[in-house]
């Protein structure tokens, strides 16, 4: 007999929202495996003694070997799910801020699309539905940050952005369910504040509006766990939402 149980992979879960995400869906039951550099650093946030639902592998996200062994479930099927915050540290010049690893985002998605097709081609599967975390500031259909947020995005955030829109195109391009995740300015903390969201299709354009300026790691990652994990709600699938509080 199968196990009715969901698995989710999660690559780049060591901080920040995918680390919010990842601990909401562990406490839903579901098990879930996290790709990590340093094992060592999410074990001693979350140890697999006292969460047995969650396996941590060694491995880069950027990796295609490393990557497919966290895409297998059991008895020949993929993940029901993969969370994907991965992202670069950022260097600060004087009049932008880049990241130590321009393409990481894009070349992660590519690895990962590339690690399901070769599971799928040697027998495995599934229909994993992908959720990727971007941020707001892109939108080819108006502007989806606050006026006063435009400097900063378009003209500080420049190099960061061009990586993130290569990796929406990317993943828009495939034949995979998904949902993007666009994300205003992170900040540390939980609140009480209510997650507002807008939708767009990455085609027709927007279908509802949520312009605001910040939201917290923590409550973008609980969002992610429970409305994108959990519930998979429908109007997401293979759509754009922003979100803010």
């Amino acid at each position: 007999m199968t196990s009715s149980i969901e698995t989710v992979a999660f690559l780049g879960a060591s901080t920040g929202v995918g680390l919010s995400a990842l601990k909401h869906t562990l406490a839903t039951g579901r098990r879930c495996i996290a790709l990590c550099r340093n094992p060592a650093k999410l074990a001693a946030i979350l140890p697999t003694e006292s969460n047995p639902n969650l396996a941590i592998v060694q491995g880069n996200a950027k990796s295609v070997e490393d990557v497919s062994k966290c895409l297998k479930a059991s008895h020949g099927k993929l993940v029901d799910t993969v969370v994907s915050s991965i992202g670069a540290a950022p260097v600060m010049n004087k009049l932008s801020i880049s990241i130590d690893d321009p393409v990481v985002c894009r070349k992660g998605m590519a690895t990962l699309l590339e690690a399901i097709e070769n599971l799928r081609r040697d027998g495995a599967t599934g229909k994993p539905y992908i959720v990727a975390c971007s941020t707001t500031g892109m939108s080819r259909f108006g502007r989806d940050i606050p006026a006063l947020m435009v400097p900063l995005y378009h003209v500080m955030l420049k190099v960061p952005h061009e990586d993130k829109a290569a990796m929406e195109d990317r993943l828009i391009a495939s034949q995979e369910d998904f949902t993007i995740v666009r994300m205003s300015f992170l900040l540390n903390g939980e609140t009480k504040k209510q997650v507002r969201v807008g939708i767009e299709d990455p085609k027709a354009g927007r279908e509802s509006e949520a312009v605001g300026y910040f939201i917290t790691r923590e409550d973008a990652g609980k969002w992610i766990a429970e409305d994108l994990v959990r519930n998979r709600v429908a109007r997401y699938n293979k759509k754009i939402v922003m979100v803010t509080h």
